[in-house]
């Protein structure tokens, strides 16, 4: 019971506001588990008649009958009567898509505790899924939820070159080029020092192509792009990487080299597996940066920095924030709270977490810190 329709990326940059509502629904959706496939998951995407989909549930109803099992067939039947009233009530899809849920969530077997979910979500979405099963579908949302810091990949060898950039969990290649540069056997009539000297300019000429291919896809992108990682069979990508090949503004951006077994597409698979603790890390250290520079201010221009609920949010509201820190050990009432007033007063807000000493730092001094635009007289 399910249809899954070219299934996209949204679109559209999403506050940590809306990060962390998202997030804080997905948790309390993921505690519901069904004894057999009956909570209902429906992703309608944006610009989608939302008549459509309530057909295709009234459909559904009549096919569920044929349940054999009696408490399922009711428990879907009555999930899916839920869902269409509910989507009678909003009417028409909002601008960005709709996702809701349905289901008997009892605790108790037999016992009947129907409930309906519903959200707009932050960005658009371009997924059409109705689905039966065990558990609600929330991997969409999950990757909506998630940071979706971009990253650089280039994945080559002599023989060619990809190159791609990693936003979230999604690889997008961009460019390929195929080389010019002859194989390890010579043509006939070469000498084998001739040979070795056209091969290495052919390598060079390519080398430096792929440089500038680097430079047109990610010199424009800014700070958006946190770092590039470099990947290859063998010692190809050390000779380029190491080389004059690259200008420096990108090779300033390159975190990390890896050796693969693949090329192309595959090698792009590879390199993003084999790169989950060179990414960790570059998160971590974004978290650990923010935080130094708060620790920095506080010992150089005490009155620039500020921490403690009650002083930080009395700062907010003078329009005096210029970053604001969060733990993530906070409850989420009062990260939506702090999130909203400081971006009413256009402040920036980073969520830290507790994995690193500067983290454990934060939540010891009261959980909520800022750098402030101009220094503020201490009462």
């Amino acid at each position: 019971m399910a249809n899954n329709i070219n299934p996209n990326e949204g679109k559209g940059k999403i506050t940590p506001q809306q990060r962390q509502k998202l997030k804080h629904f997905v948790k309390e959706l993921e505690n519901f588990k069904g004894r057999h496939t009956e909570l209902v998951t429906v992703y309608v995407p944006q610009g989608y008649d939302l008549n459509g989909v309530i057909n295709q549930l009234q459909q559904e109803q009549g096919t569920a009958t044929n349940i054999k099992s009696k408490s399922t067939r009711d428990n879907v039947i009555a999930a899916l009567e839920k869902m269409v009233q509910h989507l009678k009530l909003v009417g028409r899809t909002p601008p960005y898509g709709l996702v809701s849920f349905a289901g008997n969530v009892a605790e108790r077997e037999g016992s009947q505790d129907y409930r309906v979910w519903s959200i707009e979500p932050p960005s658009p979405i371009n997924i059409r899924m109705y689905r039966c099963d065990k558990e609600f579908i929330l991997e969409p949302l999950k990757e909506m939820a998630s940071d979706r810091t971009t990253y650089g990949l280039v994945v080559m060898d002599k023989r060619d070159a990809i190159i791609a950039i990693l936003k979230g969990k999604t690889i997008i290649p961009l460019v390929k080029e195929d080389s010019m540069v002859p194989g390890k056997m010579k043509a006939g009539g070469q000498s084998s020092v001739r040979f070795a000297q056209n091969r290495e300019l052919a390598a060079k000429a390519f080398y430096k192509k792929i440089g500038d291919m680097m430079k047109d896809q990610f010199l424009n992108m800014g700070d958006e792009l946190k770092g590039i990682i470099i990947g290859g069979p063998g010692p190809t990508k050390y000779e380029f990487a190491e080389g004059a090949f690259i200008t420096n503004e990108v090779k300033k951006k390159i975190i990390g080299i890896k050796d693969l077994s693949y090329t192309e597409e595959f090698g792009l698979q590879e390199l993003v597996e084999k790169s989950d603790d060179l990414l960790a890390e570059e998160e971590i250290n974004e978290e650990k940066k923010i935080m130094q520079r708060f620790f920095d201010t506080l010992g150089k221009q005490p009155g620039k920095a500020s921490y403690g609920k009650d002083e930080v949010m009395q700062h907010i509201k003078f329009g005096a924030v210029d970053i604001l820190l969060l733990s993530e050990s906070l409850d989420d009432e009062t990260i939506d709270e702090f999130t909203l007033e400081a971006e009413k007063m256009g402040g920036t807000v980073y969520l830290i977490s507790v994995e690193t000493r500067e983290g454990v730092q934060l939540r010891e001094i009261g959980k909520i810190a800022a750098i402030l635009r101009y220094e503020m007289n201490k009462e």
